[in-house]
């Protein structure tokens, strides 16, 4: 296999990667929490400490977008990041839940444009020097890292459990 087969084979592998991590684990898996959850429980802070679930699906979003939809697709940078973790909400469910289905449609076309030259060019953001395939790396650990902090506070408060393997024998 030459090296341009396997720079393209290796790049749609993450892409796929990518997808499935943020449209088939981790949007769904935020969108489950928020079904279980009143209003008061997606705002509800623990402490001074600690954000609120609805400001952590706020960071979330201004996160992929400012590092995916405008540090590689070229989108401008409009996050306000300090406002994501200052919003108190209540915001309603609903809203956070279309701020997910659109920030889903705004990456797809993004991610259907990387190339593997995409993936070795250089980007600045928040003020780090990245290239696209660190950029990947980052928003994937990120929105997880996140998404287990939605899913453990909502298992504290509805003392269940969430059924994310449900069907599936782990011990195999």
């Amino acid at each position: 296999m030459n090296e341009q087969i396997l720079a393209q084979v290796l790049c749609d592998q993450l892409l796929d990667e990518t997808r499935r991590r943020l449209f088939e684990e981790g949007i769904p898996r935020i969108q489950k929490c928020l079904s279980q959850l009143s209003e008061a429980e997606i705002w509800q802070r623990p402490n001074d400490q600690l954000v609120s679930i609805g400001n952590l699906v706020l960071h979330l979003c201004g996160n992929v977008r400012q590092w995916v939809i405008h540090g590689i697709g070229g989108a401008p940078d409009v996050r306000d990041r300090d406002r994501e973790f200052a919003t108190s909400g209540p915001l309603p469910t609903e809203d956070l839940l279309t701020l997910l289905a659109r920030l889903q449609e705004d990456l797809k076309p993004v991610l259907a444009e990387i190339t593997p030259e995409t993936l070795t060019n250089a980007y600045r953001i928040q003020g780090f020097d990245e290239n696209g395939l660190s950029i990947l790396v980052h928003v994937v650990e990120h929105f997880s890292y996140h998404v287990g902090q939605i899913t453990w506070y909502t298992k504290h408060l509805k003392n269940m459990d969430m059924g994310y393997y449900a069907g599936h024998d782990l011990n195999i």
